[in-house]
């Protein structure tokens, strides 16, 4: 009696040549996803004269750090907006974070008996809002914040949409037998969002944080409207300042009697990219501290019932 030997095929793993393929295709994509921010990070170190001749080159003829040494003496204050914009993002993030995850716990909970109005308040926010001029007199003559620092801080501190995420990953992925739990041993409702559904909202927390601090970063507008002391003017905001000079000078060149020479050794499209370069860097550089945080989440959070 012959046996005949049945070969089945497990669809989750990929043969070596298969695997190395689809490496070589994800390390291309990674690659051009860099490249861009790289490329702006050569031209922001090539020197003006060589770039005017020779064009944008991967390896310029010549090097530079003239740009960034304009940026640093034109925008004598370029320092202390960065470290404006370095306290608007952390305490920003923090607050808004806490008030996002709380209101969502809240809201989350079906014994809370007023989840539906304030679940209501937060979608309805979501598709009406009171404009621009009622939002800066509230800022303005209510809260009385105008040039101070809370004035960057408190206007995006919370976000609607950010609260539905949390309150959508909350639902999903933290279950009823953890707080029933916690309820049976005795913790409160702080102890048990503190020790038993943080731990396991990791994932949640970190891509809030991370939306959060982006926001804070990147802002701008708000420095626009509530901000005239040159000491709080955040980094995004003193960059388009030194921008808006730059070009000011450069158009009303003919008209003046400023020196060409001058003129001449100004690092227009080299400070550009330094711009770029000092105000997304840092960002960049925190989001590997955002993905550690999502593994650690993702292995935290694996409950098994």
């Amino acid at each position: 009696m012959s046996h005949t030997r049945v070969k089945t095929r497990n669809f989750q793993q990929v043969t070596p040549a298969w695997n190395a393929a689809l490496n070589v295709v994800a390390a291309l994509f990674a690659f051009v996803c860099v490249f861009p921010f790289l490329f702006v990070l050569i031209i922001s170190f090539t020197d003006e004269n060589s770039l005017a001749t020779n064009g944008y080159r991967i390896i310029p003829k010549q090097w530079s750090v003239e740009a960034y040494r304009y940026l640093f003496e034109t925008g004598g204050s370029l320092l202390r907006s960065y470290g404006v914009t370095i306290f608007v993002t952390v305490v920003g993030t923090v607050i808004s974070l806490a008030i996002i995850t709380l209101y969502a716990y809240a809201i989350f909970q079906k014994s809370f008996k007023y989840r539906r109005f304030f679940s209501f308040l937060a979608i309805f926010t979501m598709l009406f809002n009171g404009g621009m001029v009622p939002t800066f007199i509230i800022v303005t003559q209510l809260l009385h914040l105008k040039d101070t620092v809370w004035a960057l801080i408190l206007p995006l501190a919370v976000n609607a949409f950010y609260i539905m995420i949390m309150r959508t990953f909350f639902s999903t992925m933290i279950p009823t037998a953890i707080l029933e739990s916690g309820k049976i041993d005795g913790a409160g409702e702080f102890q048990t969002f503190y020790k038993l559904v943080l731990p396991l909202a990791l994932p949640g927390l970190a891509t809030i944080a991370l939306f959060s601090t982006l926001g804070y970063w990147n802002d701008w507008f708000n420095a626009l409207l509530y901000i005239d002391k040159p000491g709080l003017v955040p980094l995004q905001s003193m960059l388009m300042r030194i921008e808006t000079s730059m070009q000011f000078i450069m158009q009303n060149s003919a008209n003046t009697s400023l020196n060409t020479g001058i003129l001449q050794k100004m690092p227009q499209d080299t400070s550009r990219m330094a711009m770029v370069v000092l105000a997304t860097g840092p960002i960049v550089l925190a989001y590997p501290f955002f993905q550690r945080y999502f593994v650690q989440g993702l292995t935290i959070g694996a409950v098994k019932e």
